[in-house]
């Protein structure tokens, strides 16, 4: 009798992608959702991996990611056309630069006036042809091509910060209700730092002023916009600094900004301000910016009022500043040498780091830092690398101050009172690099164990902390010492770290928890960094680099018209059996996005094993440097779904466990996510 063949059932195995990246746990332990090796994917907050938004150059122009496209249809080409022409309507006068050459149409971008359907369109003189009606259908791969071909031209209009060097820092506030972003980088012969700020024009130099200190101020109380008087000589105040005495005691003394004095300089001696009388100290000194420095800012308010908030700024090798988009006014600390490195604005006190101390102005008083008004200084036994005000209970927050070996948490109200700071060593074992300090949710840094989170536990004061990294240790122990600087997203809910090599790691947490690390790899290096809100309160973030182009994060398709260069390998998944073999029949990825997407699929079997016969490689080039691709299969995938659809991969070959990758590289792609991967198998026998 004929045996009747036994079907063997199919079977599924659901990966959600989950974990991010791990480095050190066993294959057979790791969850099979996290993956061995990964760049310039993110974990995504909702779930899944993102493939990481672009960045591009930013000057106040137009960005390149909002440029636009329009297709011109012609009869027929009496003439062709160049891209980079500009093409004009003779009857409407429109304009626009071609960047796509396809008949019977052109693609145009940076358009002005409207087109008609009727008229001759021509480059100069030479006629191009008659428009028409649009009947070409743009698919979504040309539609995505089209839209960076249109920012390209954009891109081309922005322009470096001016001057030589890496940008030295970045920040970034509303004043008098318009946003901008200020880069400071040396002037072209290397001797001052300059300021600059975003315009719709560029980027445009913010003029210094000159200072001049004084004594023996009485009567009333300057303001700034005044006029100070010393015979035939005036300036205009941009702002006075009081730093020890009163007004009303006639015994003010500190500092003025003021404009150029005219018509010429001011002297030692007597000097009014209306009806106030003050001593001037000697001739005005300009204002400059010593190069070297490294940028640190925090915002604050000392007044109250909405005109009032202002920029705090030091960078190690000039005196601590504030600055308010206009003027930039030094303020002296009394340290010796006054060049603070680290600044934050907590408890209505400008407090600043430098060497092994910190020291505060008065309350209330940035530029009074006598012991009088309640400044001081507090020695903290290690090099301060960071300061930072710790979230938590806002009726009694609470300092870190972090040193290269040590934590400390800064307690009180005032340096005297019924509430004095007090230094609290918190953990010696474990310190804060340079620059690492951010606050999320909670705070966060790097160490030489990997990023710290410092959490508020129990009853406010309390604090614990955990390494949130510990499965990322070979990444950390490469990267470390290549740190450059730090930021969050809110936005994507991140803290980021950027390496000098071009590398970074960003780790995504909700609400405390650690979804998981991924590291990126940028085609241009961070020096400084700076997130914000513009002025409709959504998130922003920028980077200034070592070219001195300033770049804002999160925003375009591309590394700044550069492929974005993307994979993530998964770990080996044996579907809970390790020691059955299976054959395997199919992946299918479900994949999620709002653009075109297009990406690669490649998998591996029995872990490699050359005894197994792996599927055959497919041509493929790429700049990693990752071992695994020139042992797997390559199927290249396109998907335009609005939402959500399934990517279906056929598989064959029998082995005990697979591995998939994932890649793209292109510089036309936003973002896409890949939520989950289903493999479908059929149960064979044990392995001998």
């Amino acid at each position: 009798m004929a045996m009747t063949p036994t079907m063997v059932p199919v079977e599924q195995y659901v990966v959600e992608m989950l974990g991010g990246l791990d480095q050190k746990t066993p294959t057979l332990k790791v969850p099979p959702g996290m993956v061995r090796d990964a760049v310039n994917f993110e974990v995504e907050p909702t779930g899944g991996y993102t493939r990481i938004a672009g960045y591009e150059r930013i000057d106040g122009r137009a960005s390149p990611s909002d440029a636009a496209y329009i297709i011109i249809q012609v009869v027929s080409f009496t003439n062709t056309p160049v891209v980079g022409q500009t093409l004009t309507g003779g009857t409407s006068g429109a304009t626009g630069t071609i960047i796509a050459v396809l008949s019977p149409y052109v693609a145009l971008t940076s358009v002005t006036g409207t087109f008609t359907t009727t008229e001759v369109v021509s480059v100069g003189a030479t006629t191009i042809g008659t428009a028409t009606t649009q009947t070409v259908t743009i698919s979504a791969l040309l539609n995505a091509q089209y839209i960076n071909l249109a920012a390209d031209v954009y891109r081309a209009l922005i322009t470096l910060v001016p001057g030589s060097g890496t940008i030295r820092g970045i920040v970034s506030a509303t004043f008098s209700g318009v946003h901008r972003l200020y880069a400071f980088r040396d002037n072209v012969t290397s001797t001052f730092t300059d300021i600059y700020k975003s315009t719709t024009s560029g980027w445009t130099a913010v003029p210094f002023f000159n200072e001049v200190s004084f004594t023996a101020g009485g009567t009333a109380t300057p303001a700034d916009g005044d006029t100070v008087t010393q015979g035939a000589n005036t300036a205009t105040i941009k702002r006075v600094m009081l730093q020890s005495g009163t007004w009303s005691g006639s015994s003010a003394a500190g500092r003025l900004i003021i404009t150029t004095p005219a018509p010429a300089n001011f002297a030692a001696g007597a000097a009014t301000i209306g009806a106030t009388s003050l001593t001037l100290s000697g001739v005005q000194t300009a204002i400059t910016l010593a190069t070297g420095g490294k940028f640190q800012f925090d915002l604050g308010n000392f007044a109250g009022q909405a005109i009032t908030r202002r920029i705090y700024g030091s960078d190690g090798a000039n005196r601590c500043f504030e600055f308010d988009g206009t003027t930039l006014a030094p303020i002296a600390s009394g340290f010796t040498p006054d060049t603070p490195t680290y600044i934050a604005v907590h408890r209505n006190h400008l407090f600043i780091g430098i060497g092994s101390s910190i020291g505060n102005s008065g309350v209330g008083t940035p530029y009074n830092w006598t012991a009088l008004a309640g400044g001081a200084e507090i020695a903290v036994g290690d090099t301060v690398t960071g300061l930072k005000v710790l979230p938590g209970n806002q009726a009694s927050p609470s300092m870190l101050v972090s040193t290269r070996n040590g934590l400390n948490v800064l307690y009180g109200t005032a340096a005297t009172g019924s509430n004095p700071w007090s230094i609290v060593s918190f953990n010696t074992d474990t310190g804060a690099m340079p620059y690492s300090l951010q606050n999320f949710n909670r705070t966060y840094m790097l160490d030489d164990r990997g990023v710290v989170d410092l959490e508020t536990v129990q009853a406010y004061g309390n604090f614990r902390q955990a390494t949130l990294t510990q499965n990322l240790q070979t990444f950390i122990n490469e990267k470390r010492s290549l740190l450059t600087y730090s930021a969050t997203s809110k936005d994507r809910s991140q803290y980021r770290l950027f390496f000098s090599d071009k590398s970074g790691l960003y780790v995504s947490i909700i609400n405390g928890k650690l979804l998981g690390c991924m590291p990126v790899l940028f085609a241009h290096a961070v020096s400084c960094a700076w997130q914000s809100e513009d002025l409709n309160g959504d998130d922003v973030s920028y980077f200034g680099s070592t070219n001195g182009m300033v770049y804002q994060l999160d925003k375009g398709s591309s590394f700044d018209g550069t492929n974005i260069d993307a994979y993530f390998v998964m770990n080996w998944n044996a579907m809970g059996s390790p020691r059955l073999l299976k054959r395997y029949r199919k992946l299918a990825l479900e994949v999620q996005g709002t653009a075109y997407a297009a990406f690669s699929v490649g998998y591996q079997l029995g872990y490699g094993s050359s005894e197994i016969d792996q599927p055959n490689p497919s041509n493929y080039t790429s700049s990693f440097s990752a071992a695994y691709w020139d042992a797997m299969v390559w199927d290249a995938f396109t998907w335009d779904g609005s939402t959500l659809a399934p990517s279906e991969i056929e598989m064959s070959g029998t082995a005990e466990n697979y591995q998939a990758t994932i890649s793209t590289t292109t510089d036309y792609l936003y973002p896409f996510t890949i939520n989950s991967m289903i493999v479908q198998y059929s149960m064979r026998r044990r392995m001998r």
